[in-house]
């Protein structure tokens, strides 16, 4: 609990054996409640996750928003939700950087750059950098939201996640966030974050075929919400441009 508020942390996990317990391991102590979400691991990651005290719910559609989605479900009473990986890529001793604006009543959004941050080498691929470059931009011109990063570490008011209704349930979860809270009007901050190179391989930037679909998912998110009929002063819809 920070300033009197529940904070409750959402770790999408597949195949995270070997990092998801150091993950675990490092969380702060003002964290009240951590969910792992198992999405179809083949190894040890949820027996894992329970040995060192998670809640471990099953969700067996592979896609990190599916994950996210079946976690939160089982956030209960929590007023803030902060979501990171189960790669140890994420330094947790880092949250309360996150949580204290939204806590004190500054911010309903968080997010962690690792752009801003200080990165380990080789902990971003190029690939990657040109992603979150290509992306925020897009963001940027078209609903005039700033950021610099697409990254997973964040936190949000569970009454700003609520009022966002997520649907994304594979690679365009943290994009849609933010397009989402850009429409909505939330204040959102970007925080620098730390990023080290994850244990084991990314099941996205990773692989080729992981890193082609992540791309075109993020960019027919972006083109889907710019496309869709902007709500208008007094109620109604007004058409795209």
């Amino acid at each position: 609990m920070h300033l009197g508020r529940r904070i409750a942390v959402v770790i999408p996990a597949l195949n995270e054996e070997r990092a998801i317990g150091r993950v675990l391991a490092d969380l702060p102590p003002l964290v009240d409640l951590t969910v792992v979400a198992d999405n179809g691991s083949t190894d040890r990651t949820a027996e894992v996750a329970q040995a060192h005290g998670a809640t471990v719910v099953t969700e067996p559609e592979k896609g990190y928003g599916a994950a996210c989605l079946a976690a939160l479900r089982h956030v209960g009473d929590a007023d803030i939700v902060v979501f990171m990986d189960g790669d140890y890529s994420d330094h947790a001793a880092e949250m309360s950087t996150l949580v204290q604006p939204i806590a004190s009543g500054e911010a309903d959004m968080v997010i962690g750059s690792r752009v801003l941050g200080a990165r380990e080498a080789g902990s971003l691929t190029p690939q990657q950098r040109f992603g979150n470059w290509l992306a925020t931009r897009l963001i940027r011109l078209i609903w005039g939201a700033t950021y610099t990063d697409l990254g997973p570490y964040r936190a949000i008011s569970a009454e700003a996640l609520t009022r966002l209704g997520m649907t994304d349930r594979n690679y365009g979860w943290t994009v849609e966030m933010q397009i989402r809270a850009a429409v909505a009007a939330l204040r959102v901050r970007e925080v620098p974050v730390s990023y080290r190179r994850r244990i084991g391989q990314s099941k996205v930037s990773g692989t080729l075929k992981g890193t082609v679909m992540a791309g075109f998912k993020i960019l027919s998110v972006i083109g889907r919400f710019a496309l869709a009929p902007r709500p208008v002063p007094g109620g109604g819809r007004a058409a795209s441009r």
